[in-house]
């Protein structure tokens, strides 16, 4: 079976950083795309930002500039660096990872971590 953890949510004030971690464990060959989602209380699930294997990332226009995606292929893990974040950014944090293991090649998805921005 393949788990994705998550880490590094809190409540921070506008204009602080926090850095999310997600690692990914379990009967692995190889991951492809990983990312990070955001759903905000009465609102869908947003795309974050994206990398691939190769190391391209794709940010959402909120974020551009702000977030960063990173990831250690060796420790199957992916990080979020959020910097001078806004009240907007509250949200329950995802991760998502598309997996390949013995026998499947699917999708997986974190239990979500909170982050929370005072003004």
């Amino acid at each position: 079976q393949v788990r994705l953890v998550e880490s590094g949510g809190g409540l921070v004030q506008a204009g602080g950083s926090l850095r999310l971690s997600c690692a990914a464990s379990g009967s692995i060959l190889g991951i492809n795309d990983m990312g990070w989602y955001r759903q905000a209380p009465g609102k869908q699930r947003e795309l974050v930002a994206t990398i691939t294997s190769g190391g391209g990332t794709n940010y959402a226009d909120p974020v551009k500039g702000r977030f960063t995606i990173s990831k250690d292929n060796a420790k199957n893990t992916v990080y979020l660096q959020m910097n001078s974040l806004k009240p907007e950014d509250t949200a329950v944090y995802y991760c998502n990872a598309h997996i390949v293991g013995v026998g499947f090649r699917d999708d997986f998805w974190g239990q979500g971590t909170q982050v929370t921005v005072s003004s």
